[in-house]
């Protein structure tokens, strides 16, 4: 499968180099250009394109940047791409660390209800509850006992099957999350987020999720801060 990667942050160069492991051809891009992505391409076996190479790449497009940073993107990124390329978003809402308020997400659209207005595509929810180094380090063959689960959210029944798909060669249960407007389940301050349940747990937390956004991850009039003095 050729999957690109619009981001080279923890998770994004943890993908690809998973991917690139599992025999996927990867091509990864930042905001810098392909000229500032030597190191990850030597740690990880992919390609540096740009952006609207990435987008282009073949079969998926993983979104994984800043959420702020979103509306950043060429406008045009996905422009004559084809309909059925699926895009991931793994992208988490942090106001108060590092985001600063985003007014749609305040007003209450879901994160990758916002996401999707943003590039004009349809998302597919993954990788966004669960540490890099996690996915980089505790996936496991099927059938293990306590085998980390990922749950995947999305509208589009292909997009979501082919998300589910690797997430399993990744080494962990895929756990179909219902569609995109149930992915409010699985942001920050869930009970699954962050959390490496199997999958019986993964359930479980989906199950015990409030939709109502603490004050936690609610943007002040003083956001952004840091992670270590959040704002």
């Amino acid at each position: 499968m050729k999957i690109g990667i619009i981001g080279a942050g923890q998770i994004g160069g943890t993908l690809a180099r998973r991917f690139t492991e599992l025999g996927h051809q990867v091509f990864i891009a930042n905001s810098r250009g392909p000229q500032s992505l030597a190191d990850v391409v030597a740690k990880t076996g992919a390609t540096a394109v740009t952006a609207h190479e990435a987008a282009r790449a073949g079969d998926v497009v993983v979104v994984t940047i800043q959420q702020a940073r979103i509306p950043e993107l060429p406008k045009d990124l996905f422009a004559g791409v084809p309909d059925n390329v699926v895009v991931i978003d793994t992208g988490n809402y942090y106001p108060r660390e590092r985001d600063g308020r985003i007014e749609g997400i305040e007003g209450g659209l879901l994160e990758s209800r916002w996401v999707e207005q943003q590039l004009g595509r349809p998302v597919i929810k993954a990788f966004n509850n669960i540490y890099a180094k996690s996915l980089a380090e505790k996936g496991s063959p099927a059938g293990t006992l306590g085998r980390v689960a990922l749950p995947v959210a999305g509208d589009q029944a292909a997009g979501k099957a082919t998300a589910l798909k690797l997430v399993e060669q990744l080494g962990f249960d895929a756990i179909d999350a219902g569609g995109l407007d149930e992915s409010w389940r699985q942001q920050p301050g869930t009970p699954v987020y962050c959390k490496d349940y199997d999958a019986n747990g993964v359930h479980k937390a989906l199950a015990e999720a409030s939709r109502q956004r603490t004050a936690q991850w609610t943007g002040t009039e003083k956001s952004p801060g840091t992670f270590a003095a959040p704002a």
